[in-house]
């Protein structure tokens, strides 16, 4: 048994739908039960008293390869939806996340230990145990209302994604979005999905009125490495289309690279930002690999299991930009890390920025224009 701390109780309401087996705590998983999921194993989460490692113990009993994981959904009756951070090396101060946990599986995701303050593991059941919350948009509008409220830009897509395969059936980003807009309010997307394009007759007038502008993450063109890295997001060319669409609506557009991989993927930075270029985006970003807390063995257990030819060297190159060190969460820093191959990657992408005249007019969010609509029951302005 593997001791650890006690881990709060999140009280979760389980639905019907996508209801499957679990891995619970387990460090070993069979490869045919994590098909077409993104990590190796699903390790207790640093909170929990005790973990289970899965063995033979002699009477055949570890055979028959298990089912496939399913993916379960829980609803989350959180009472706020607006979440707040005060980070001096991010652009933004407020945020919105419809979904805890990640369908998508990307093996690096920085935000997988959050879901070890839920009682869970940061490996599979990130992936697999996906929290939804069906009242973000009433407790949206109802924050968005309150006379304290200032307006900012609105984030989304900086922890989980809110285009992820649940989106397509709960729609509440969807809902989200119709309160921003008759709110007025401005808002800034990074997704991994193609599903942002169903939100285009929404977010096209939106970005008319300078309200809204959305990035769409690409992190390799080679459809086999994406798979690998990020088994359930859309497919790399339909990322692009995705871009091309939202570029030829009007909406204002941005290709991130994120996260550059040394000895991964950081060869294609090139590409990949002509690739945008072509489809009609004019803005980029990147990001270095970051390894906070579980992500860093969940990421070396990946990298072992899927290009063990690579592994080494990929972690030599990444502990390079970071002092030595798997992360270093060092403010100003942790985005791009530091070093001669930190630096090279950032020379590489202002060059390529340059010479492709990206980031030439990026803009501010209009946040002149809140005001919250009138509702039934409200007094009529005299003048």
């Amino acid at each position: 048994m593997l001791n650890k701390g006690k881990a709060p109780n999140p009280n979760p309401r389980a639905e019907d739908r996508y209801m499957g087996g679990t891995l619970e705590g387990t460090i070993g998983v069979h490869p045919d039960a994590r098909r077409g999921r993104g990590a190796v194993s699903n390790a207790a989460g640093r909170y929990e008293k005790s973990g289970r490692v899965a063995l033979d113990d002699g009477w055949d009993n570890l055979d028959e390869p298990p089912p496939p994981l399913k993916t379960q959904m829980y609803r989350d009756s959180t009472r706020t939806i607006i979440a707040r951070n005060t980070s001096p090396d991010i652009p933004f101060d407020r945020s919105i996340n419809p979904y805890r946990g990640c369908e998508h599986g990307c093996t690096y995701c920085f935000a997988r230990p959050t879901h070890t303050y839920l009682g869970m593991s940061a490996g599979l059941d990130f992936e697999s145990k996906i929290f939804y919350k069906p009242d973000a948009a009433v407790l949206l509008e109802k924050e968005l209302r309150a006379p304290s409220y200032k307006c900012r830009a609105m984030a989304m897509g900086t922890n989980t994604d809110p285009y992820q395969p649940a989106e397509r059936h709960f729609k509440i980003t969807r809902s989200i979005l119709e309160v921003l807009q008759r709110f007025k309010h401005p808002i800034g997307f990074v997704t991994k999905s193609a599903l942002i394009t169903r939100d285009i007759d929404i977010l096209a007038p939106m970005a008319a009125e300078n309200l809204a502008r959305a990035a769409v993450s690409v992190t390799s063109l080679d459809p086999g490495l994406a798979r690998k890295m990020e088994p359930r997001a859309s497919t790399p060319a339909r990322r692009i289309e995705a871009l091309r669409q939202m570029s030829a609506a009007g909406i204002p557009t941005a290709v991130m690279f994120a996260p550059l991989i040394p000895g991964l993927n950081d060869h294609e930075l090139e590409a990949v930002l002509q690739a945008a270029k072509d489809a009609g985006v004019r803005s980029a970003g990147y990001v270095m690999l970051r390894l906070p807390l579980e992500v860093k063995d969940l990421f070396q257990e990946w990298l072992v299991a899927e290009v063990p030819e690579r592994a080494s060297r990929v972690m030599s190159l990444i502990r390079s930009t970071r002092d030595g060190k798997d992360y270093d969460a060092k403010w100003g820093e942790r985005q791009v890390g530091n070093g001669p191959i930190a630096e090279a990657a950032t020379a590489r992408f202002q060059l390529a920025c340059k010479r492709l005249g990206f980031n030439d007019d990026r803009k501010r969010l209009d946040t002149s224009k809140f005001q919250p609509p009138p509702q039934r029951g409200d007094q009529l302005a005299l003048f």
